[in-house]
């Protein structure tokens, strides 16, 4: 792939993306309050953990499709037992007639949500409300919404009769935002673990046009490693009264004066080079000068100090570490024993989690202070461009959106396509639920899904899975 590759305006994608996917029809009343009397329900169950609730919500999407005409051996609710509460997660196969002519696609999304706090919100995030053309609630953007339509897209297949030319399979964890057990399980199920790629619904939104600006969705192709590391220093204290030339948090004080100077390298795969060329495009003159060079020359520091005093969101060029919480001492007239600070790090596809620990060590430099990674650190590759697929994923959006734009973007957050990706398994962004300006509500107060862009999205599986499955 040459370097000049651009948002997906190579002469092939364009030929392929030429011919648009034939639009599906839009749901009908009926098949409306059906998709949203399912997402009712869903947002209404509380799959925080340690709630014991992923089981309950499994067995409403099973209900769902068993009306629909799934056999009921074609779904399966498998579990684990994790810091003693049992979590669900959700397969369902949509089998092909007769031979497949292709693996299967995996369909990906999570049944859990963050905990919220009702005294914060205008309404109870776990009792679902419709207003003002939005449905409210916990969950509703991150991830229910994504679940709700390919279910219901699932269901109206099955009802029509559509038979598809390879297995299509719906993989949901169930702890996603707390450690991916269920997601790695997965990854192994015999249903998903031959799949040819991994579509990622939690992954799929983007902006609603405005009147400058057309709609824009990305197609996550790859995501940076969550690596967590607390720092500790540890002293032998004493009385407040008499102050000792050692302290501990005066030690860690000075290891956070370190941190605060470490920068990782600059750097550029295939999706995030081609980022940092359509961020060019519309950035100002000087930005625009100071990405250029980078592109060029990775290690300019001129260049970088230009564009990390820019204000733009650039975290997508290097590896970034950042304190986020801190802890010391026990009691007022006391010297510190210990104090911690907990170190979160995003680094970069293809970056070994232990060449970045042993960079923060070096930069520490105190052996005095211990340092703990926080569970597992999986490696995440870069999904390969695929083009017919990217192609596909246009033309599905386009069927909604004309205008849109659909391109390929590395994330600095999280999710289940990490661990496909680190499994062999190919994972992309697909979806396009648009959000305003001010829906982007995910993990925060009063999270909202605008309902038409939800039952769009039922259009848009539909037409999806007809294109790769027809």
């Amino acid at each position: 792939m040459p370097n000049t590759y651009r948002g997906l305006a190579g002469a092939a994608f364009l030929a392929l993306s030429a011919a648009s996917a034939h639009a599906a029809p839009a749901p009908s009343e009926a098949e409306k309050a059906e998709a949203l009397d399912l997402l009712e329900t869903i947002v209404s169950t509380r799959t925080v953990k340690g709630q014991g609730q992923t089981g309950a919500m499994a067995e409403a999407l099973k209900a769902r499709l068993v009306e629909a005409g799934f056999p009921e051996d074609a779904i399966d609710l498998p579990t684990m037992e994790i810091d003693g509460e049992t979590v669900t997660a959700f397969v369902a196969r949509y089998a092909a007639e007769g031979e497949p002519t292709a693996p299967p696609i995996a369909f990906l999304a999570h049944m859990d949500v963050v905990d919220a706090s009702a005294e914060t919100w205008s309404t109870t995030p776990f009792e679902p409300v419709v207003q003002d053309g939005y449905l409210y609630g916990r969950g509703a953007v991150d991830n229910k919404a994504g679940i709700g339509a390919l279910v219901s897209s699932f269901a109206r297949l099955k009802e029509s009769g559509w038979t598809p030319s390879r297995d299509l399979v719906l993989a949901f964890s169930g702890d996603e935002e707390t450690g991916m057990n269920t997601t790695m399980m997965l990854t192994g199920h015999p249903w998903v673990r031959d799949a040819e790629y991994a579509l990622n619904s939690d992954a799929g939104s983007g902006s609603a046009a405005s009147e400058d600006k057309p709609a824009t969705f990305s197609i996550q192709s790859a995501e940076k490693t969550y690596a967590t590391y607390v720092l500790t220093a540890k002293n032998k204290g004493g009385h407040s009264s008499a102050p000792r030339p050692d302290n501990a948090i005066y030690d860690l004080a000075e290891a956070l004066r370190r941190l605060e100077t470490l920068k990782f390298p600059v750097e550029f795969n295939e999706i995030t080079r081609g980022m940092a060329e359509r961020m060019a495009e519309s950035a100002e003159p000087k930005e625009a000068r100071a990405l250029r060079t980078l592109l060029k020359d990775p290690s300019n520091e001129r260049a970088r100090k230009v564009i990390e005093e820019s204000g733009l969101r650039a975290h997508f060029l290097s590896t970034t570490c950042v304190p986020t919480m801190l802890s010391g001492g026990s009691v007022e007239n006391a010297l510190p024993q210990r104090a911690s600070v907990t170190v979160n790090c995003r680094i970069m596809p293809g970056t070994d989690p232990a060449e970045v620990e042993a960079k923060l060590r070096e930069t520490v430099a105190n052996d005095a202070i211990e340092m703990k990674p926080l569970g597992a650190r999986t490696q995440s590759p870069v999904s390969p461009i695929n083009e017919p697929l990217f192609a596909s994923l246009t033309a599905a959006a386009r069927s909604l959106y004309p205008d849109a734009t659909v391109n390929p973007s590395m994330s600095s957050g999280g999710t289940d396509g990490r661990e496909y990706r680190s499994q062999g398994i190919p994972t992309y962004g697909a979806g396009a639920i648009a959000l305003g300006p001010d829906d982007h509500r995910a993990h925060g107060i009063d999270e909202r899904v605008p309902l038409d862009t939800y039952y769009r999205q039922i259009e848009y599986w539909e037409t999806l899975l007809k294109d790769l499955a027809g």
